[in-house]
């Protein structure tokens, strides 16, 4: 595995196209772990960017910042103000039920400060469905008569069924093997920019470049399968360098793209956004539920290869994630294999899986609570988000597990080194070390396992980072390995937490 580069430099001996490539992570230090705090305000977010350091994460990903629909009362029948509202586009205004313009300011250099960047969910292919009304910024807006006076945008600034663009009866995507439908028409009737249009592409830059000039460091890119990739190259070629307040001078901002793909004769494919930027590659998350539920004669055992031998893309090119906000909801691939923080037990097992294996960019998930898959934050009647406390019921702060923030410390530990030490104990228990950085036991039986290991770790007493607080002794009460001649002893349990990882 090859490290990961904090800024894309081109070097005199190297022959580069300018600004061509957006996927090198923008992280402080030896860190490529990005959080996602989904619809968290800005002010907790700058509250939780200190602990984020301390615990090693290199950024959080945030909920879209842009003005949007506010929908007290969907036409659906969906509850009020549903969590979907944040990617129903307004205006480019940075005023959002997380905060106020200013509010965002504060968060961006707060981060910063402390060597935690920001990842913004940016929302640039399409504005609301065919609703009218006002967005939480105050701008009015009639989806039907595709007018945008915030931005502004109107009818011509969006595709039109026509030959050339559009060309189903309704308007929206009917086939998703139809290519020019998928890029064309209305995704669940979301107006659909024009996003080769000269005049939408300007104000779309300028949107991405307000936020740049602030400090934000890079951008996960919504919905980019529906976009052509020669357009949104446009847009991250043409953003701004980052500021050098707190970035190398020439510094890029970072991209990576939401391109569902879980195999099939789908033409559109990752493999299509990956020379401009990282893409999240959603086969991980898909298939990493079967394994560990046991589900379709999966096991543990078949994890040895898990990434490009399994046929995902390039390790270099990949986001990877257990769930997301949509699929922790039944939205998008995987169904009912998708683990979420409501299985608790296989979630942190799957997640100190992603965080000790050496495939691709690891996103960890930040819940809120929910019973209906469509409702909003935790809020007051008008729509208002609470304030985040985690542990509380209804804030579920999965990075703040311990077993999954210790984890991250395992991962950074281990960055840059490959799999070695490769174990099967049994079906569905393994065992696999980074290189004498780290080293990880994991027990999905239903039994405890206990095996002599040759862990290649260098000689000393580690103690256990599921179940402890940190690596280094004295591990007190809880767990600790103890390495003699590179090999250990090591029993996993079969209880909530049965695993056991050691690193130096």
């Amino acid at each position: 595995m090859r490290i990961p580069l904090t800024t894309l430099v081109c070097a005199a001996a190297l022959v580069c196209s300018a600004h061509a490539y957006n996927g090198q992570p923008i992280c402080s230090g030896q860190t490529d772990v990005v959080v996602h705090l989904f619809e968290w305000k800005w002010a907790d977010v700058a509250s939780e960017c200190s602990a984020l350091a301390q615990l090693g994460y290199c950024a959080v990903q945030v909920s879209p910042p842009q003005e949007h629909a506010v929908l007290p009362d969907p036409s659906g029948g969906e509850p009020p103000y549903p969590w979907w509202q944040r990617y129903q586009p307004v205006s480019y205004a940075l005023d959002s039920r997380s905060g106020s313009h200013q509010e965002f300011v504060n968060m961006v250099e707060t981060c910063n400060d402390v060597g935690v960047y920001i990842y913004v969910d940016a929302v640039i292919q399409h504005m609301t469905g065919g609703q009218s009304g006002y967005g939480s910024s105050g701008s009015f807006y009639d989806g039907a008569t595709e007018d945008y006076p915030g931005v502004p945008f109107s009818a011509n600034d969006f595709h039109k069924q026509q030959p050339d663009e559009c060309t189903t009866s309704s308007g929206d995507i009917e086939n998703y093997g139809d290519a020019q439908q998928v890029r064309f028409c209305r995704l669940v009737g979301l107006r659909d920019l024009r996003t080769g249009a000269d005049y939408v592409r300007e104000k779309v830059v300028g949107f991405l470049n307000s936020m740049v000039d602030i400090g934000v460091a890079g951008f996960r890119v919504d919905a980019c399968k529906h976009t052509l990739p020669e357009d949104l190259e446009h847009f991250y070629t043409n953003m701004h360098d980052l500021p050098t307040r707190w970035f190398p001078a020439g510094s890029r901002p970072y991209v990576f793209q939401e391109v569902i793909y879980v195999g099939g004769d789908e033409p559109i494919r990752p493999e299509h956004y990956t020379h401009i930027g990282r893409v999240t590659e959603f086969r991980y998350s898909a298939n990493i539920g079967n394994i560990f539920r046991g589900w379709d004669g999966q096991q543990l055992s078949y994890l040895e290869n898990y990434g490009e031998g399994w046929g995902f893309m390039d390790g270099m090119d990949a986001v990877v994630f257990i769930d997301n906000h949509d699929n922790q909801r039944g939205h998008g691939p995987g169904g009912d294999s998708v683990l979420t923080y409501k299985d608790d037990r296989l979630y942190k097992m799957a997640t100190a899986f992603e965080l000790a294996w050496p495939y691709g960019q690891p996103r960890v998930m930040s819940s809120f609570a929910f019973d209906n898959t469509e409702a909003g934050p935790p809020s007051d009647g008008n729509g208002n988000t609470y304030d985040v406390e985690c542990f509380n019921g209804e804030w579920v702060c999965e990075h703040r597990w311990r077993q999954i923030e210790n984890m991250v410390g395992f991962h950074n530990a281990a960055l840059g080194t490959g799999m070695s030490h490769w174990r099967t104990i049994s079906d569905n228990a393994i065992a696999f070390g980074r290189e004498g950085r780290a080293f990880i036991v994991i027990n999905n039986e239903g039994h405890e396992v206990s095996a002599d290991f040759e862990t290649g770790m260098p000689d000393g007493e580690y103690c256990d980072v599921i179940s402890c607080d940190g690596p280094t002794p004295p591990c007190n009460s809880c767990g600790s390995v103890t390495v003699s001649g590179g090999n250990a002893h090591i029993t996993v349990p079969n209880d909530s937490d049965p695993v056991v990882a050691i690193h130096v």
